[in-house]
């Protein structure tokens, strides 16, 4: 597969990238001006005061998923994981980036015991997050800030039938979810 934007400078992403090869894949990426001018820079002004966080841009087959997710001030995921490797850099604003490990061996149906790893603050300048599939990268991400923010996120082949997992820590409870998680549920902090 062939990510072929529409941009005066035409970058591709060849198929069959691996994590190895997507951060630099994406970093690339985001140094096109004809990208960010026409998938980024026109949102991030025009997200205040929406409900929820959205992909203003989506371009996939089996092999990669690209997409740009706007977060108005406030929005955030669900905690979750994905079905592939993922990776992703923030190009407007900050976003918060909330780590989870999985206590508990998987062995319960819809029971998941889960512990907060880390924290963390991505702006422009910080780089690229990575997650693996599965329990290796159970995540959450958030806009907690006043401003909008903008990341571009690059996805690997799903490794299942489901697109992931959605995790609630308050009940100890995983639910598979077979839709994609942006067109699922946009939600507010809560």
């Amino acid at each position: 597969m062939t990510f072929t934007l529409n941009t005066p400078r035409s970058s591709a992403l060849t198929s069959g990238l691996t994590l190895r090869q997507a951060v630099p894949a994406l970093s690339s990426l985001v140094k096109v001006p004809g990208f960010m001018g026409k998938h980024v820079w026109p949102f991030a002004e025009g997200a205040q005061g929406d409900g929820g966080w959205y992909v203003s841009y989506r371009q996939d087959d089996q092999s990669c998923s690209l997409q740009v997710f706007v977060w108005p001030p406030g929005t955030a995921t669900r905690i979750h994981d994905h079905t592939s490797w993922g990776a992703f850099c923030c190009m407007v604003g900050t976003v918060l980036e909330e780590r989870y490990e999985r206590l508990d061996d998987g062995s319960l149906q819809d029971h998941a015991r889960l512990k907060k790893l880390w924290v963390m603050r991505w702006g422009r300048e910080d780089g690229t997050s990575t997650v693996l599939p599965y329990e290796l990268g159970i995540h959450r991400i958030s806009n907690p800030s006043r401003e909008t923010a903008i990341s571009v996120h690059l996805y690997g082949p799903k490794l299942g039938d489901i697109d992931g997992r959605d995790y609630e820590p308050s009940r100890d409870y995983v639910c598979d979810r077979q839709d994609d998680i942006e067109a699922e549920d946009s939600g507010l902090l809560t």
